[in-house]
């Protein structure tokens, strides 16, 4: 599924920080914690809570983020819709790897098990 050049770019220079609050309410709001947040995103990217705050504070955007990460080699299990879009099918490895995020922090907030969340092969 192709999205738009302005959609990249907007997911693209979009700031974590201006993200990461939302996704923190969206999991404590269902009774999950930081720290399983936290968890999560460490399965994905690899940055642990430091660089993930550091990211947070920094102003830094999705795309200086997924710059920087170790994208976990499982990701590619992550599939679904998300935002209207069916992730496998998503060209844009950036925007991909963005909805990735997306869908991890909406199935740890619907009270999935971390085991399936932290995909496996």
């Amino acid at each position: 599924m192709s999205t738009t050049p302005e959609h990249d770019q907007r997911i693209a220079s979009m700031k974590f920080g201006s993200v990461y609050p939302h996704y923190v309410t969206k999991v404590e709001k269902k009774g999950r914690t930081v720290e399983e947040l936290h968890q999560v995103i460490q399965w994905l990217t690899g940055f642990d809570a430091a660089k993930i705050e550091a990211f947070n504070s920094s102003g830094a955007t999705f795309e200086e983020v997924f710059d920087q990460a170790k994208l976990n080699p499982n990701a590619h299990l992550i599939k679904g819709v998300i935002c209207g879009y069916r992730i496998e099918e998503i060209e844009t490895p950036l925007t991909r790897q963005v909805r990735y995020l997306d869908k991890l922090v909406d199935e740890l907030a619907k009270g999935r098990k971390m085991e399936k969340i932290l995909r496996t092969a």
